[in-house]
């Protein structure tokens, strides 16, 4: 396994630079990975339904277009993945990054969480499906050097 690519997904928290992080990490190391990730430019991700299938008066509909939309494309990264790292960030509840943990869970991936302290709780059951919980994106990209490599 040490010579093929690994495909890496990162979902999650759109409003930092937690996945630029542990892609310069991943090319410091030379980990032979593909980051692959949704859509993170946050108002082409709410508007893609509405933009693509027509307008929509009611708001609920709006998002349900974009959230189907953009599940055509979550949906088939993360089958298609070796790993799927999930964030959770403390502006937003993150709603579409527990599903992803839990739709990746159901399809038996490794799942690593990478979250802060103060999400512990609410982020429980999300945490006992990951085979690892990290508090930075330099850990994360530890982690990835041990599987992909062993080294420590």
């Amino acid at each position: 396994m040490k010579d093929s690519v690994w495909r890496i997904y990162l979902s999650g928290e759109i409003h930092s630079d937690w996945r630029e992080q542990i892609k310069d990490g991943c090319t410091a190391r030379k980990l032979p990975v593909e980051l692959l990730a949704p859509v993170t430019n946050h108002e082409a991700s709410d508007d893609c339904g509405v933009e693509i299938l027509g307008d929509e008066e009611n708001d609920f509909w709006k998002d349900h277009k974009g959230a189907q939309v953009n599940a055509i494309r979550t949906r088939t990264l993360i089958d298609n993945s070796d790993i799927v790292v999930v964030r959770f960030g403390e502006k937003y509840k993150q709603w579409n990054a527990a599903f992803d943990a839990g739709f990746a869970a159901a399809l038996g991936k490794p799942i690593i969480t990478l979250h802060d302290d103060d999400l512990v709780h609410a982020l429980k059951e999300v945490d006992a499906a990951s085979l690892a919980v990290a508090k930075t994106p330099s850990q994360v990209v530890q982690i990835l050097d041990y599987a992909i490599n062993g080294n420590l």
